[in-house]
């Protein structure tokens, strides 16, 4: 089996955590943890320099979950790669559970930053990547965006801030899958041309496929490469991807599944119908 053979398994395992996650706890985000499943495995999976036995070693690289609801598919990566066990996941938004529903940096192994309000996880990615510059380390921080996320003018006082201090170890990912809580992101606030704004202020911008593993490794790789400007793939996803009555759909944006419908929605992506 190849490497993205495997990568892809990785993600099934993902998508089926996320969902009976989101059903136990009888609430939760699962459209946009499903949307951005491939994003997360290739990083910590293939890209990321991290030591699960040691997640809090000084050179580690960073990653920043700035749409903090989609919390989800973060914890199913963290458990998956060896962070904490797997058992963890069934309690999920229980009372003292370290899987809070949105991320806490101190009571969950793994993570670089709580989230939650949106708007402000490149602003923080900003300031571990300048702490990285001045003090000559060669960490590197990942910060995950939704599409919606990108209404918020923090984000574009961050990203010219990062084109301003030549930030090449900061690279963004938005989640561009065109569905927000209240629905598309066309009727809400219309987000685009999202390539050409970045491009405005001066980052170097990759368009991807979100769910292509092979072709977010390319980029993530180009992105490593890429000096004097920071970087932003702008990866087109399917809102509740792998679930076919989840998908582009969204009332799905927040909504558990039942019992029924978790049934069905494993059912497909193992493959059975």
């Amino acid at each position: 089996m190849d490497n993205i053979s495997k990568l892809q398994d990785i993600c099934k395992t993902v998508r089926r955590d996320i969902l009976q996650m989101i059903n136990k706890a009888g609430s939760g985000h699962p459209g946009g943890s499903l949307s951005s499943t491939e994003i997360l495995v290739a990083l910590y999976f293939e890209i990321m320099n991290i030591d699960p036995q040691d997640p809090n070693k000084f050179d580690r690289d960073r990653f920043i979950l700035s749409k903090g609801h989609a919390a989800p598919v973060l914890y199913s990566v963290l458990a998956r790669r060896g962070f904490f066990s797997t058992d963890l996941l069934k309690t999920l938004r229980e009372f003292e559970s370290p899987l809070q529903g949105h991320p806490h940096m101190f009571s969950t192994v793994g993570l670089d930053c709580s989230s939650g309000s949106l708007g402000q996880g490149l602003s923080i990615a900003n300031g571990l990547s300048l702490a990285a510059k001045k003090k000559g380390l060669a960490y590197r921080t990942y910060c995950l965006l939704g599409d919606g996320e990108i209404q918020e003018g923090q984000v574009w006082e961050a990203a010219m801030t990062a084109a301003h201090l030549k930030l090449d170890n900061v690279c963004v990912i938005v989640d561009w899958n065109g569905v927000q809580l209240d629905g598309s992101t066309k009727e809400v606030m219309d987000i685009e041309p999202i390539s050409e704004k970045f491009a405005s202020f001066n980052w170097n911008v990759l368009q991807v496929d979100g769910h292509d593993l092979g072709a977010l490794l390319t980029c993530y790789r180009q992105a490593m490469n890429r000096r004097g400007c920071p970087t932003v793939l702008i990866a087109k996803c399917t809102k509740g991807k792998g679930v076919s009555f989840m998908e582009n759909k969204a009332e799905w944006h927040g909504l558990a599944p039942t019992n029924e419908q978790l049934a069905m929605a494993l059912s497909e992506i193992n493959g059975d119908i």
